[in-house]
This record gives structure tokens, sequence and C-alpha cells, in this order.
């Protein structure tokens, strides 16, 4: 499982031009599932992603988490973290899910994920055609992978 981190401003998705999903200052998660991910690789990047501390404290240094901050957090389906781009012109997606296994690990990790307790959490839609609007915060983009081989 991987998933890529950006510390916001603020974030939000839409589809067809109308909003899904929309938060102020917090984390905005690009997830990536593939086909051999299980509750242990869910488990451990939700565990990553509440006590990452990538805020900023009182001197400017990144001691705080998304529970010290009370940030919120938008999680985004992300197929496209597993494109291999090692040959030829197009990616190939091999490594990403099946399409109905991944997104009942989606859902579970999104269950998971809201019995921790964050301030807020909205979603984009699975496999939807979507617009993602990032503010990014400092710049701050950090990419997580439960592989342990990483």
């Amino acid at each position: 499982m991987r998933a890529v981190i950006q510390r916001v401003s603020s974030s939000e998705v839409r589809i067809n031009n109308e909003s899904v999903g929309k938060i102020a200052h917090g984390l905005n998660v690009l997830l990536g599932i593939k086909d051999d991910d299980t509750e242990t690789d869910m488990d451990y990047i939700i565990n990553k992603l509440v006590n990452l501390r990538i805020f900023e404290d009182a001197d400017g240094k990144m001691n705080r988490s998304i529970l010290d901050v009370e940030g919120e957090l938008l999680l985004v389906s992300q197929f496209t973290l597993y494109g291999d781009c090692r040959k030829g012109r197009r990616p190939g997606f091999t490594r990403s899910g099946p399409v109905d296994q991944a997104e009942k690990k989606y859902t579970i990790f999104i269950e998971k994920l809201k019995s921790q307790p964050i301030k807020k959490i909205e979603t984009g839609v699975f496999q939807a055609e979507m617009e993602v609007i990032i503010v990014n915060d400092g710049p701050v983009t950090l990419l997580l992978d439960s592989e342990k081989n990483f």
C-alpha cells in the first residue's frame, strides 16, 4: 500500500464540477492499493498518517501530528501510484489490485481510518474521474509504503 501525503492549507475533490469532499488545514492523502495488500498494510499506513509529525510547532519545527493540530484529512484513491514506467512509454498497472478487491480494501481502509480521532475525514469516490484541488502547505509531500523493502 502506498500513500502520498501532502500537508495542505486546503484540499477539495470535485466530480463534474460538484464538490464531494473538502477540508481545511490538514492532510491530503492519495492512496494506492496493490493486489496483495492486507489489513496489516492498512494499519501501518493509518498509524503513520495519524502519528507522523509533519506540522510545525511554535518553534517552526515539524513536531506535531494531525491529531496535535486538530487537522482534517481528505483521502483519495489513486491506483496510478503503482504505475510501472520502467519499460516503454505507457505505464503498466499490473501491481494495482483488481478493481473489485481494491474497492473492498479501500472501504475497509476508510472504516479503519474513521475509527481514529481525526477532526474531519472526507473522501473522494472510488474509480471516479475526479478533479483534486490541493493547496500544498510548505510544500510538504511525503511517500509512505507498507512494503518492507521500500
